[in-house]
Order: structure tokens, then sequence, then C-alpha cells
């Protein structure tokens, strides 16, 4: 089926973005579509600025092509897509280049990728993928409706990689795998730094993205990550963000709720011994709550008294609470205590809950509802882009000296995903590629213990 949304011609006989249609090296018109859709002129003039009169062996577009060219061709260093230019001479045409003489040397690529890592130039990169967000959320009406969030390690090489002065320095990372109970059963120490995603899960694209040092806790990043998605989507497009635990404070739930943002967060396990906690504001003394936020009431008439789960019966925003049934009339049975509970109440006993007790406790989706989990299962999206940067198109393949060229190619990478998404959202469905016959399910269950 073919759909035109803000002048793109959108075909949906599958998902909106199939990677599995990608190409393990793209085709020398993906190449040149590629190009001529970014919004890379303001980036493109600062570097020709920053030049200024001096020498102008390899101009600033023809060094913007062999930068981006890396990724696209899945070329593991800069050696080999400058051989690669010097072997093609139609690819070596696409980027302006008329001879070999007119390729750059990998000295110049790494001067120039050092340039484009620092600031303001790192941050005009990160602009080019934001206005491509910009563009794909106009023509895509659910795109961020629902996202994810998540984190990723990236390597660095001690004594390849170390930054300049001012300039962000890598450090030592170390995560920590849990079980429900709490224990850990696992630990990934690395050195280098963190990749901080925002992520559709739908359409499976990063929506923003944040490298900062290993070390740095995944909630620093949440503000950030959030400010900047909401900017690159239409106002009030985004309904609900699914994170692990780690997005579990008080502070990441105020800025989700005054930003209208349903959370999806695991609670991390602070009560130490205490199973529940009496809902005061119930008046009745039987109805309780749990770490989760899970409310529930007990039968008191019953000896020993029993445990019901209320029924969950919606989320009355202007109120500031959560609505709240009882179970028995809710789903049609005899209760001992019906007697106590729902005298002169034909609906039966109806509590509720203010949010403002413990934002974290009571989101407007509780975690016990069927809700919360489909969406929720919606946080493996992150997993699958993660997958596609570091193994796809190498975002972690630790290859480039200097942080500051780090930085810079990994920028490279976000635009290279967000382009091809893209062009992928233009095109017709054609032709499998080969990396399409894996679902990539595999790649991210191995990312597991490698993330």
């Amino acid at each position: 089926m073919r759909c035109i949304v803000g002048g793109m011609t959108l075909y949906e006989t599958d998902s909106l973005f199939p990677w599995n249609r990608l190409e393990d090296s793209p085709d020398l018109q993906t190449i040149r579509d590629f190009f001529r859709q970014l919004p890379d002129g303001p980036l493109l003039a600062a570097l020709a600025a920053r030049r200024g009169r001096g020498r102008d062996d390899y101009p600033v577009g023809t060094m913007w092509f062999c930068a981006l060219l890396q990724p696209l061709l899945r070329h593991p260093t800069m050696q080999l897509t400058l051989d690669e230019l010097r072997r093609n001479a139609d690819l070596r045409r696409l980027g302006g280049m008329e001879s070999v003489a007119e390729v750059p040397k990998p000295w110049n690529m790494s001067r120039f990728l050092a340039l484009l890592g620092r600031e303001p130039c790192r941050a005009m990169l990160a602009g080019v993928f934001d206005a491509m967000v910009r563009r794909l959320g106009e023509a895509v009406p659910d795109l961020g409706r629902h996202t994810s969030g998540d984190s990723t390690h990236l390597s660095a090489r001690r004594g390849r990689s170390r930054a300049g002065r001012g300039e962000m320095q890598p450090d030592g990372g170390r995560k920590e795998y849990t079980d429900k109970d709490g224990r850990c059963v696992k630990v990934l120490d690395w050195f280098g730094y963190k990749l901080h995603l925002l992520c559709d899960t739908r359409h499976e694209v990063a929506l923003s993205y944040r490298v900062t040092p290993a070390s740095a806790h995944d909630s620093k990043s949440i503000p950030e990550l959030v400010e900047k998605a909401r900017g690159n989507l239409p106002e009030g497009r985004m309904e609900t963000l699914a994170f692990d635990m780690a997005a579990d404070d008080t502070g990441t739930h105020r800025l989700l709720a005054g930003r209208g943002i349903k959370p999806l967060i695991e609670t991390r396990s602070l009560w130490k011994d205490e199973a529940e906690r009496v809902l005061e504001d119930a008046g009745i003394g039987n109805i309780v709550y749990d770490e989760a936020g899970t409310v529930s009431c007990y039968d008191m008439a019953s000896d020993p008294p029993v445990r019901h789960e209320m029924a969950y019966i919606g989320h009355e925003a202007k109120r500031g609470t959560l609505k709240y049934r009882c179970p028995a009339m809710h789903r049609k049975w005899d209760c001992p205590c019906h007697g106590r509970c729902n005298r002169d109440k034909r609906y039966g006993l109806t509590v509720r809950v203010k949010q403002s007790i413990d934002l974290r406790r009571f989101p407007p989706i509780p975690r016990a509802t069927r809700t919360f989990e489909r969406l929720y299962k919606g946080r493996t999206a992150s997993e699958r882009v993660q997958a596609r940067l570091k193994i796809f198109w190498g975002v972690d393949d630790g290859n480039v000296a200097g942080g500051a060229g780090f930085l810079a190619s990994v920028g490279l990478v976000m635009v290279a995903h967000i382009g091809l998404a893209a062009l992928l959202a233009g095109s017709p469905r054609r032709r499998a590629g080969t990396l399409g016959r894996v679902r990539l399910g595999s790649v991210a269950k191995a990312l597991q213990g490698n993330r």
C-alpha cells in the first residue's frame, strides 16, 4: 500500500523502516540519495569558515563525504574506505573526486574527524541528526508516540583514545545485572564511554542520543534525551517512555509527569523490612499497596484475612488519582467481606489513590496492568537499535584514535542510522538484503551480555 504524508511517499507493505532490506554494501544510487537528503548545509558552511583562507587541498565537502562513507560501507577503518575510493572511479566521482590524487590521506581524515568531534562542530553534527528526526516526525504520524530508553557501552582504547584538553574524558564503567530478587548475577566492566538512546518502539529508530563517560549513571542523561526527543517531534507526540530500573527515581517521574509522558519504569527494591503499607486515605484500614504500587484489599471476615488485588478502572488525570474498585464486585464473585466494604454502595467500594503519595509507586499506567506489560515490552526496541548501531554500523569498533575523533565517529554513525531510515521509509520494497534474513532477535540476545 502507498500513501503520501507531508509530501513524502511512504510504502506500507511491511514495517515502515524495514531494516531487513538493507544490503551489505549500498549501491551508488542509494549513496547518492543518502547524501542528497542530508540537511548538512550549516555544518559544511561552518567547517569551511573555520578553514578560512588556508590550504584547500581537499575540500570540506570531500572530507564530509569520506567521513560518512565509512559507516555507510560498513568499513571498520577509514583506511579501507580511502582504499575503496582509490579503486572505484564511479564512487570517487560521486564524492566530487575526479582523480586518485584528490582522495584524502588518512592523516587528513584524522584531523578532520578531530575537528568534527569538537565544539561547535560536534553540536552541529548532532544537529544534522536532529533535523532528520524532525523531518521524519512530520512525515510519520505515530513516530515517537511510544518510546524506550537504554544505554550501551562504547569501548575506547587506553592510550590511543585520550581526549584533549577540555574534551570529554573516557573512564571506567561498571554495570551489574541482577535477578528478580535483586541479587547480582553478572558484572560488566569496561573503559570508554556510554551511548544513551531514546528510541521509537514501533519503528525502531533513535529519536535522540547522548554520549557520556562510562561512569555516568543512566538517570543523569534522561532529562536531555527527553527534551531533545520532544524538540525533534511534533508537540505532544510522546505518550510513553519505557525504561529499566535505572530510571526509577523521583526526579525522572516528576520530569515525565510535567511533560505529560506516562512512565513505564521498573521499580527498584528500596523497602527493606516492609512487604506492604496501609493506604491511609482509603479510610477503612484494609486497603494496602506494595513496593510496585499494586493496590490490594483484605477480606477481614475470613480467618486468617485473605488478600485480593483490587480492580484498576482508570487514571483521573485532572484529579491526579488512580481509581480502583472492589475486585469481587468488578469480577462478579462472592466475598465474605461484602457487607463490610460494600454496604450501601451499589457500584461497590471505590478507592482513589493520590499519585502525590509517591509518583514512583503510582504512575498513570499501574505496573500490575496488561497495558503496562504490553507497552513495557517495547523496551526491547532499544536493544535492537543498539544491535544495528554496534554490529551493522560498527559504532563500537574502537578503531578511532583520539577522544574528539571517537565522538565524531559516533555522531556519523547516528547520521547514517537516521538517514538510511528516511531512505527506507520512502522506497518501495523490492529486494531483501542479506541482513534481513536475521530478525536481529539473536543479536539483541547476544548483546545482553555485552552491553
